[in-house]
């Protein structure tokens, strides 16, 4: 169908494109099976018994569907909804006012939970444990502590990095589910109900086209799938297919493997610029000029998962595959890399 001006029900004006193609009903959730069925009999017990349901905390890579579950987490509950993330807290005090403000069954999001302050974080305990919070009123020898009842409620945690989660904080998320990377019919069925929420039909092998460069991400499938959209819409294009998917990945250098420019930076780094390692991941960032965090949590799980890199105890060293990847032959010892 040809993409006009006119707002579908679900792309109303102030709606976020992202959000209109979140998912609403776990339902409607594609992929993370494991994740679903089990999170389908936790909500539906937990409805029969007429109580919130369990802290809840989700960990996995970013762009999975951490904050998307977290939603319809508040949907299936019908309960509402307050979100906000680690570095957001700063203070104790902030904590407690986001807390004695919950409605009973309220679902509170956390967001990057890994980021939250050790003062903070022991206010939290005693709230998700016992539905109370401990205030100090006064100062110096006059203060005094008064404890504050809370209504039962639900604590939604999403982290990249589950490692660096106090042991305290972990312990009372009573459900942990891990996200892991999409498979490829995931990402097709994805996309396919994306671009239809987007008003542009597409052909099979288009979707899959994107779905095999999306790096197991529905978040970089959609992101991908409005960037093609784009290029059909200048191009006349009524239909979304093969062709049209490569001209427009290919222009956003996007590679059969879903590898970016900065991916293959990086990959190139430590080959041509270290003999293909082992090499601190530090020393990585300093010589592409990019946060040795944003290497470890955005590039590398997908570099590690196919195959192109391995961490070792002196570092990351770039595997054969990524040689080969990147038409570099494997150097012998003493020898550079060069191109064929």
């Amino acid at each position: 169908m040809r993409p006009t001006d006119e707002l579908s029900p679900e792309r109303q004006p102030g709606d976020g494109v992202e959000l209109s193609l979140r998912p609403r009903r776990l339902g409607e959730f594609i992929g993370q099976e494991s994740i679903k069925d089990n999170l389908a009999v936790f909500l539906r017990a937990a409805r029969q018994r007429g109580e919130p349901l369990d802290h809840l905390l989700l960990y996995g890579p970013p762009g999975l569907g951490k904050t998307t579950l977290a939603h319809i987490v508040a949907t299936e509950m019908e309960a509402p909804i307050h979100v906000t993330s680690g570095p957001a807290i700063e203070r104790p005090g902030d904590l407690v006012g986001v807390l004695t403000n919950l409605e009973a069954g309220a679902v509170l999001f956390i967001d990057e939970i890994h980021r939250l302050a050790r003062p903070v974080e022991e206010i939290l305990y005693p709230a998700m444990e016992d539905q109370k919070v401990d205030i100090l009123v006064g100062k110096g020898p006059a203060a005094r502590s008064i404890r504050l009842d809370l209504p039962a409620f639900t604590v939604v945690g999403a982290t990249t990095r589950q490692g660096l989660l106090t042991g305290p904080l972990r312990d009372r998320f009573g459900i942990v589910l891990h996200f892991q990377f999409y498979g490829e019919d995931a990402l097709f069925e994805i996309l396919t109900r994306s671009a239809g929420i987007l008003g542009y039909s597409i052909e099979s092998d288009g979707a899959r086209e994107i779905a095999r460069r999306a790096r197991g991400t529905p978040r970089i499938a959609n992101r991908l799938l409005r960037r093609v959209r784009d290029f059909a819409q200048v191009e006349g294009r009524e239909v979304i297919a093969r062709d049209i998917a490569d001209h427009a990945l290919d222009r956003l250098e996007v590679d059969d493997l879903g590898l970016d420019r900065v991916d293959r930076a990086i990959l190139r780094t430590i080959i041509e610029k270290f003999r293909g390692g082992p090499v601190g991941v530090e020393t990585i960032a300093a010589a592409l000029g990019e946060d040795a965090g944003t290497v470890e949590d955005v590039y590398e799980p997908y570099l590690l998962q196919q195959g192109l890199l391995q961490r070792t105890p002196r570092g990351r060293q770039a595997t054969q595959r990524a040689y080969q990847h990147l038409n570099l032959t494997v150097p012998d010892p003493g020898e550079t890399p060069r191109l064929f």
